[in-house]
């Protein structure tokens, strides 16, 4: 006895339209990737990840107040002088911030400009002993984190990392050159008079090299 059994019916799709189908998925899927696409612009207010620290809003926000806090400190150039050379532990005590690396000292002082050097100039201070080198950074490039340490106030558990770090010191100079510096020809300074305010840091015996916060060239 045989049985009739029918057979499944099989629909097969064309190569060409089942390439068809394809494409349309593919369009279908590059569509909804550019609804749910923001075009960004590096560089942009946008293009920065939230949280991450931005140098130049650092330095545009804490200038003013390192500025003034350096001012508020600031010791007379001779009788800091003085102290560091009669004690310079003392002097520290006294007068300085410990830093990672020697101490941070705020001064001032009104002097004659000596000879320069690609914007560094040395400085005649009445009461400053001769053997005592006193330097200013003057522009256009300012080095260093002295003006970034010399308020106790900024320090490395305030970031994220030691390139955040190291470029908060860096956008302080970068203030320093906008708002302190711009105006000043330094290259036409030997011989004037200037008043000046500002930080170093104390490392070598007998060698200040300090960056200004604050400068009047009379």
């Amino acid at each position: 006895m045989s049985a009739n059994t029918a057979s499944p019916t099989v629909t097969r799709t064309s190569p060409t339209r089942g390439r068809i189908i394809a494409g349309a998925v593919v369009v279908v899927l590059l569509a909804a990737m550019a609804l749910n696409t923001k075009v960004v612009k590096i560089g942009s207010q946008a293009d920065a990840t939230p949280g991450a620290f931005d140098p130049a809003t650092y330095g545009q926000a804490q200038f003013p107040k390192v500025q003034a806090d350096i001012e508020a400190r600031a010791v007379d150039a001779a009788t800091l002088a003085a102290a560091i050379a009669k004690d310079p532990t003392a002097a520290g005590k006294q007068y300085g911030i410990p830093a990672d690396i020697g101490t941070e000292y705020s001064v001032k002082f009104t002097a004659t400009v000596g000879k320069g050097n690609f914007g560094v100039y040395f400085m005649k201070i009445a009461g400053v002993p001769d053997n005592l080198i006193v330097r200013v950074q003057m522009g256009p490039a300012v080095n260093g984190t002295a003006v970034r340490d010399a308020t106790g106030k900024i320090d490395f558990s305030q970031f994220t990392n030691q390139i955040d770090y190291q470029n908060a010191g860096s956008s302080l100079n970068n203030e320093i050159k906008k708002h302190v510096l711009a105006n000043i020809d330094a290259k036409d300074l030997t011989g004037k008079t200037v008043s000046i305010t500002g930080a170093f840091q104390y490392v070598v015996p007998n060698s200040w090299l300090i960056t200004p916060v604050k400068v009047a060239v009379q």
